[in-house]
């Protein structure tokens, strides 16, 4: 079937087309996927131009909160380098002070006029019940104590089937994981919205995925960008690792952990055409993609390059990341390669101050 049709319609309306259509579009292949891509780069140049944006942040993980006088130098060593974000993720330790979240987010943002993105939903709905709090009131309290916006990470993909198979059903569901994001929007914390793809899910709850991304938008305005990433083979079950569920993988027509070039872009270019008029950036996930499919889904969509996720040397083992970093000259780089404008962007998407753009610009390697 020709989905030149589709495209047709797409480039009049990028967001008006039914959800079948969008699965076909998943599939597009050769000729008919470069078209695609370039209709989905024109759609990126009608809504945000022809920058290449990116934050200059640090990753930490959530056990900094059991040592504040290492937290706290972590901090001040990525505000040396000229970080404006600080990214605290990943579950609590049991054995911390209930407390300990409010108190790592008063601590960090109290040190330095840094915005602090932390807390996925479903450590926003740990913590809150360490404090005997609803989600609403923890968020509230975290939101005064200084904390600037929340990772809509751990979201997989919206299908309680699906995140049963990914985490052998310890994952919360996805309508609560909707639940705490909207909250988090509504008390006046933006969010980001991901997709983990790549296992055993199919284009159609892909495209499910991300219309239930689209409705949250709507309803609330607080996505800042979506953000598409391939899954990674260690992230997946033994069971899926070693070949199992082979009818669940069938149906979703590849090997579980294997999503390919062709699919990544694809994904990335219906991403921006479902999403048109509703979240205006697409983040290239590049520490999972590497640079050749980085740059491609950049030409393909994607408008911007993330973090540039600094490791530092106090500890560089301490983020989720870590030994992955991208550098001032590389993005500059990439963005010269694609013909744009490259951006220091705050988290929210502002620009970043001059004087730490110049910071920045100090600490980076010759």
């Amino acid at each position: 079937m020709s989905l030149r049709p589709h495209l047709a319609r797409a480039e009049a309306a990028p967001a008006g087309l039914p959800d079948d259509a969008y699965v076909d579009l998943l599939g597009a292949d050769g000729e008919e996927l470069e078209a695609l891509c370039a209709l989905a780069d024109g759609v990126r140049r009608d809504a945000v131009g022809d920058q290449l944006t990116f934050v200059a942040n640090r990753n930490l993980d959530t056990a900094v909160v059991r040592d504040p006088g290492h937290a706290t130098a972590l901090v001040d060593e990525a505000w040396t380098l000229g970080a404006t974000e600080i990214c605290v993720q990943g579950p609590l330790p049991p054995d911390v002070p209930d407390r300990a979240p409010l108190d790592l987010v008063a601590l960090i943002t109290g040190r330095v006029p840094m915005h602090l993105h932390a807390f996925r939903p479903a450590e926003v709905a740990d913590a809150a019940a360490r404090l005997g709090l609803d989600a609403r009131d923890f968020l509230v309290a975290a939101r005064e104590a200084g904390l600037g916006s929340v990772p809509g990470t751990a979201a997989r993909i919206l299908d309680d089937e699906v995140r049963a198979l990914l985490t052998g059903g310890t994952d919360i569901p996805a309508a609560r994981w909707t639940e705490l994001v909207t909250t988090a929007h509504e008390v006046g914390l933006r969010s980001t919205a991901t997709m983990v793809y790549g296992h055993v899910e199919t284009p159609v709850q892909q495209v499910a995925h991300l219309r239930a991304l689209a409705a949250i938008q709507d309803r609330t305005g607080g996505f800042t960008e979506f953000i598409p990433m391939p899954i990674q083979p260690e992230a997946l079950p033994p069971e899926l690792r070693d070949g199992g569920f082979p009818d669940v993988q069938r149906q979703a027509g590849r090997q579980a952990g294997n999503p390919g070039a062709r699919e990544t872009r694809a994904l990335y270019a219906v991403a921006r055409l479902v999403l048109h008029g509703r979240i205006d950036h697409v983040q290239a996930a590049w520490p999972k993609l590497g640079p050749e499919l980085t740059t491609a889904v950049l030409r393909g969509g994607a408008d911007d390059a993330g973090g540039l996720l600094l490791d530092g040397a106090l500890d560089p083992a301490a983020g989720a990341e870590a030994g992955r970093q991208l550098t001032l000259a590389q993005v500059e780089e990439l963005a010269a390669a694609l013909g744009r404008t490259p951006r220091q962007r705050t988290t929210l998407y502002g620009d970043a101050p001059a004087d730490r753009r110049a910071v920045l610009r100090e600490a980076q390697p010759q």
